[in-house]
């Protein structure tokens, strides 16, 4: 019995040893393995993600940036969407998904008015993302068909008044901003239109031109070819101040005084995005905004490039769904 023992007892160590050496090797791989995936930070395609239809401001602004961040990242950024709820479909997909940096999504104003406007959302619109940097700031306008009688936002309100309920407008979703903007519109002008909500893209602005709604509220992206072209008439934008890409565009707050309303884009990622992957898509964001061709055409579609940090954006997230709610509870608007 004690030879055999003694026998077995190099092996024992051998054995011990062994698994210490592989324990070590895995304890390293755990502690190294996220860090070497971050340096190498990309190695295969993105996805930039957005929650509304081809041919909208989301969908132009995100193709616009993901082509310049491809070259600068030394990958593909593809471009794609999940339509509905006023993008919330597409912000609670990404919000599940892997916190890697292969899955971005280009968040609009409409986020933040989502938080103000729905009892409950399937996802938390701050805690829920890792904000990355804005991209621009933007008015809405509000438009009619140019064959419509209807030539001012004063017009506007003295025919929705004259016929309750009759006149209607778009928006791109229930819980957007525009749709926000259109229930305050109706709210401080003291009349009731009737709310007809769409995906985004470019259908709301063919339907007002063909007058089967009667006025729009939405960015500069999809409606400036026509208000150029002369087939829709552009009534006011919602800013303070005129916009430069419409010079010729009053604002609407001249007609409605106090009435206001701006919105913006910017990039975020799922919660708890490693910090390193973090630095590298919020440097990359900065970078593109910056480019003096996609800052002239940022302008052309009538925002204001302006890139920030992940914190910045988060206050500005964080803050704008404390003002709408104020603004839904002063306005009495129904919350879905």
């Amino acid at each position: 019995m004690t030879t055999l023992s003694n026998s077995l007892r190099p092996t024992r160590r051998k054995f011990s040893a062994q698994w210490t050496g592989l324990l070590t090797v895995s304890l390293l791989g755990l502690v190294c393995g996220p860090t070497a995936a971050q340096s190498d930070y990309p190695n295969r395609p993105i996805k930039l993600w957005h929650g509304f239809g081809a041919g909208g401001n989301a969908d132009t602004v995100a193709r616009l940036i993901a082509m310049k961040m491809s070259e600068g990242l030394g990958q593909p950024v593809l471009v794609d969407a999940k339509t509905g709820a006023g993008g919330n479909l597409a912000s609670d997909m990404v919000a599940k998904m892997p916190a890697d940096g292969y899955n971005l999504i280009l968040l609009t104003g409409g986020h933040a008015v989502s938080g103000a406007m729905y009892k409950q959302l399937p996802f938390d619109p701050v805690t829920d993302f890792t904000m990355v940097s804005t991209v621009m700031f933007m008015p809405f306008v509000i438009g009619t068909s140019a064959d419509s009688p209807i030539k001012s936002v004063a017009e506007l309100i003295e025919a929705a008044k004259k016929e309750p309920g009759k006149l209607s407008y778009s928006s791109v979703g229930v819980g957007s901003t525009q749709h926000l903007a259109g229930e305050l519109f109706s709210s401080m002008a003291g009349v009731d239109m009737i709310h007809v909500p769409y995906r985004g893209g470019a259908a709301p602005v063919q339907d007002v031109m063909t007058q089967r709604v009667t006025v729009l509220f939405d960015t500069l992206t999809p409606t400036t070819p026509h208000i150029r072209s002369g087939k829709l008439r552009a009534l006011g934008v919602t800013s303070r101040e005129r916009a430069p890409s419409v010079p010729e565009v009053p604002s609407a707050g001249d007609s409605l005084p106090n009435f206001e309303v701006t919105s913006w884009l910017g990039v975020a990622a799922p919660a708890k995005l490693p910090p390193a992957v973090l630095s590298r898509v919020s440097q990359e964001v900065a970078r593109v905004v910056a480019l003096p061709d996609i800052r002239q055409r940022l302008l052309d579609l009538g925002g204001a490039p302006r890139a920030g940090s992940s914190e910045q954006m988060r206050v500005l997230v964080d803050s704008e769904i404390v003002k709408w709610r104020r603004v839904v509870n002063d306005a009495k608007i129904p919350r879905q």
